[in-house]
């Protein structure tokens, strides 16, 4: 079993008309969602653009804390966290 783990801090903000990386918000990635702030709507709509601008599996995602905040923190499996900052610095 793959132990490799990251933490990844976001700032969500919901209601947008399309979803799309902000870029950083001081230790954040800002992250506009269109989707509700309800039901984990947008909790899921993060999970599912994180996967696809990283490239890995939203299995590999996981919501640590924030659930019902703008301010989330997720654990990503299966990578580092110098692979993670590596793939994150394209991100202005």
């Amino acid at each position: 079993m793959n132990q490799q783990t990251a933490i990844l801090k976001v700032k969500v903000v919901p209601g947008a008309s399309n979803t799309k990386i902000m870029g950083w918000l001081g230790d954040a990635l800002k992250i506009r969602v269109a989707a509700p702030p309800e039901k984990g709507k947008a909790n899921q709509v993060v999970i599912k653009h994180i996967a696809k601008v990283l490239a890995i599996g939203q299995d590999q995602i996981e919501l640590s804390s924030g659930q019902t905040s703008p301010h989330k923190t997720f654990v990503l499996h299966g990578i580092t966290q110098q692979g993670l900052d590596q793939l994150l610095a394209k991100i202005k």
